[in-house]
């Protein structure tokens, strides 16, 4: 597929990606600053998505039982033929922030356009939390994301550990895979 496209289109494909992906978009939240949660210590954009997941029919139960979660308050993720997708978040353990993380996203496929989606990873026990703040961990192409649209269906499952859920933000992409991301730690002081 990649061959078919003009040189014009590849030159706005990869320009697109190195706008998502720039880190100067990001610049205006840094998830390890301006704590103002006084229960979690989370950050406002991070409370603010936490509320619009709570408010989600269904999800009571993973937010209950779960040992953690990572919430990344806004992914953007764009493309034509190559794509990318980046966002920054907080994870909580015990409902109190540990630290941050990012996510990162390339993918080669049939694909097309930009979207921005809100993201919650629970994670089921404490060794599924450990690994994901063990350092750097990725989603394998297995994994797929369930996009909300009114409430969870009691059928949703952890998948080794893991139950991810995705709010769309905005924008229209031909392409909603989560497999293939990857994800950085930093634990808070």
């Amino acid at each position: 597929m990649f061959r078919k496209l003009t040189h014009s289109t590849k030159f706005l494909a990869i320009a697109i990606c190195i706008i998502i992906l720039s880190p100067n978009i990001f610049a205006q939240w840094d998830p390890s600053k301006k704590s103002t949660d006084p229960d979690t210590g989370a950050n406002n954009k991070t409370v603010l998505a936490l509320e619009e997941f709570k408010k989600i029919d269904g999800l009571e139960p993973y937010f209950n039982e779960a040992n953690g979660y990572a919430i990344f308050p806004r992914v953007a993720k764009g493309g034509i033929g190559i794509g990318g997708a980046r966002g920054k978040g907080e994870v909580l353990q015990n409902n109190k922030v540990i630290g941050s993380t990012s996510l990162t996203q390339f993918s080669v496929g049939i694909q097309l356009g930009g979207q921005a989606f809100s993201q919650i990873i629970f994670f089921k026990e404490e060794k599924d939390t450990n690994r994901f703040t063990s350092g750097n961990f990725e989603f394998g192409a297995q994994v797929s994301a369930v996009l909300i649209n009114q409430g969870v269906s009691a059928e949703t499952a952890y998948s080794n550990g893991i139950a991810v859920f995705t709010i769309a933000k905005g924008g229209l992409m031909y392409e909603a895979s989560v497999g293939g991301q990857k994800f950085s730690f930093e634990e808070y002081d």
